[in-house]
């Protein structure tokens, strides 16, 4: 490897040590990212021939530049699904699109809240995606309760019911997405065989969990709304209301329809259903002002997205381009390559590791390397469907609730609810991890001796 590729590296390594120091070094962790981001391609620079070998010394600049706009192009539809997902959320939420939801979901016990939750967020996360149910979640969760220990609890299991839940859908991850277009699963196969594997992920954390939970919720005499709190004397009506919530959350689970009939990037469809929301808050308000004379501005679309958390935006934005800079030096490939070679081959300690590895780094170019490194084989581990591929599925999606910062449903909830890294690591890593050999083990106990012995 050259020296070169060793000090991005290092440097990458470097960037996220700080970010996972943020409430040690009170820098917050988007400045870390953008700056981790920058120096990693800036070290690129230095010698860009030695990953463009052929390449006249005279175009390496506009080739350089071209793999950067390639990535940032890649990294841009991903950031702006999360504005559209998190903008839309913001509006069903401020107009009381989820009050109820709110009242479905609340119970006095807190350990029933956090199975409810828990199981919610794995479903939905299966029908929509891991970033958009954690958002959800956690908006319905501020309704539910304002103790904050408590709502640490109930945050951490939303991400790892959402990541789980993600992993068994061929549409809940972008990484399932990735290996169902490339032919490697199925939807049939990938639910039938990864389903209980992930249920099971979920289920020793919570029954861990559990246990830091008792007593009874307290009585919310008012209705907290993002971070606010806020009377429940909301401007729409009861029907309205629900218009606004089936418009948004059946909007956004129309996003895979709509991708599927115009093969459209997905951040378009979610545009699609912001501006359908858009227009009708508007007519809503229209009629509100002309029939009553009344006229509000803090629930209505244009000052919302102001409420977008624009410094979750920029760490995403950094940590992706930081590892697109990995992708391009060849490390992950190199990685992936070193595993398969220590392990023999042996598909369970590989794609557990590659699980490990994604709480760290972003799963999404790991499971790209992986598709890079292993061609698809008519038949064997390598088959669609096969051991392989299926496992990767599942590791990908579970190993990044490890760690708070190794899936996009992670740093969000981090971000919404200001959870350090210091603290999840302490109180819910290691939970997220039983709960992941747990699953790897009931696949294998399913998959090399349930089905052989049909």
């Amino acid at each position: 490897m050259p020296t070169l590729s060793i000090i991005i590296i290092i440097a990458f390594c470097l960037g996220y040590l700080f970010i996972a120091l943020e409430s040690v070094t009170k820098v917050n962790k988007a400045a870390i990212a953008l700056f981790m981001f920058v120096v990693c391609w800036t070290l690129y620079m230095i010698s860009p021939e030695s990953y463009n070998p052929g390449v006249p010394t005279a175009d390496l600049p506009s080739v350089v530049s071209d793999a950067i706009e390639r990535h940032l192009g890649s990294t841009s539809t991903t950031l702006f699904f999360l504005m559209g997902a998190m903008a839309i959320v913001e509006i069903v939420d401020q107009n009381g699109g989820f009050d109820w939801v709110s009242r479905v979901m609340k119970t006095r016990s807190k350990r029933a809240l956090l199975w409810k939750i828990t199981f919610m967020t794995f479903f939905l996360s299966a029908i929509l995606d891991n970033m958009t149910s954690s958002i959800v979640m956690i908006m319905i969760l501020r309704k539910l309760t304002k103790n904050h220990q408590d709502r640490l609890i109930y945050s951490s299991m939303i991400i790892l019911a959402a990541n789980s839940g993600g992993a068994f859908s061929p549409i809940g991850d972008v990484t399932t997405i990735m290996l169902w277009n490339k032919g490697l699963i199925t939807p049939l196969g990938v639910i039938t065989e990864i389903f209980i594997p992930s249920v099971i992920s979920i289920v020793i954390p919570a029954l861990i969990l559990q246990t830091q939970l008792s007593g009874q919720l307290e009585t919310l005499g008012t209705v907290q709304l993002s971070g606010k709190e806020e009377t429940a004397d909301l401007d729409f009506s009861e029907r309205q209301r629900l218009v606004i919530f089936f418009l948004g959350v059946g909007g956004l689970i129309f996003v895979p329809i709509f991708k599927a009939l115009t093969d459209l990037p997905p951040f378009v469809g979610i545009l699609l259903v912001l501006s359908v929301l858009w227009i009708v808050t508007e007519i809503f308000y229209r009629r509100l002002h002309r029939f009553t004379g009344k006229t509000s501005f803090t629930r209505r679309v244009a000052d919302l997205l102001s409420h977008i958390d624009l410094s979750t935006i920029l760490f995403f934005l950094g940590v992706l381009m930081a590892v697109s800079c990995l992708e391009e030096i060849g490390a992950l490939k190199m990685l992936g390559h070193g595993l398969n070679t220590t392990f023999q081959g042996n598909h369970y300690m590989v794609t557990g590791i590659i699980g490990v590895l994604s709480s760290v780094i972003d799963n999404v170019p790991l499971v790209a390397g992986c598709m890079g490194m292993y061609p698809l084989q008519a038949t064997g581990d390598m088959a669609t469907d096969g051991i392989f591929w299926q496992l990767l599925a599942y590791c990908a999606g579970t190993g990044g609730s490890i760690l708070i910062i190794g899936s996009v449903a992670g740093v969000v909830v981090m971000g919404l609810e200001k959870i350090t890294f210091g603290w999840y690591m302490k109180h819910v890593s290691w939970i997220a991890f039983a709960g992941y050999l747990v699953g790897i083990l009931s696949y294998w106990l399913i998959r090399d001796y349930v089905i052989v012995l049909h």
